[in-house]
């Protein structure tokens, strides 16, 4: 068996850029920082600039801005609101996901992603049971 990747730590980066500016290897760097010779080579190709060198706050940044970063109807506010618009009057999540794939030609949201969308809001919220009006059954939980 394998082991389970984990991302680097910021105590593991700092340790990376002290052992790479005294000049060590990858190798080395593995070693002692109990990695693969290639996790520390993406990593230093990854978050290495010319004039400054590895810095190690940057590259924590970097790291947490590349992981997902919510739903699409989280982050865009304009697609949020056209799809709430069309919940309110009445429409399916499936009705809506359809109407903007037809609209779009291509796939612009799935109806999963409304549902999901939905229940997320409503375990965010404490518990205000409010949202689950945009569906058209008004159930508050997934399921029967």
């Amino acid at each position: 068996m394998g082991r389970h990747y984990t991302q680097l730590s910021i105590e593991e980066r700092y340790a990376l850029a002290r052992l790479h500016a005294q000049g060590r290897s990858l190798r080395q760097i593995a070693v002692s920082l109990d990695r693969a010779p290639a996790t520390i080579a993406r990593e230093l190709k990854r978050s290495i600039a010319r004039q400054q060198g590895y810095r190690p706050g940057y590259a924590q940044e970097q790291a947490r801005a590349r992981r997902w970063c919510g739903a699409c109807l989280g982050r865009d506010a304009a697609l949020r609101a056209r799809v709430l618009a069309r919940l309110k009057h009445g429409w399916s999540p499936e009705q809506v996901a359809g109407r903007f794939r037809w609209e779009a030609g291509q796939t612009v949201i799935s109806h999963k992603t409304i549902y999901r969308f939905i229940y997320a809001q409503t375990t965010r919220t404490k518990q205000s049971y409010g949202w689950r009006h945009y569906l058209p059954r008004a159930k508050w939980q997934r399921g029967r």
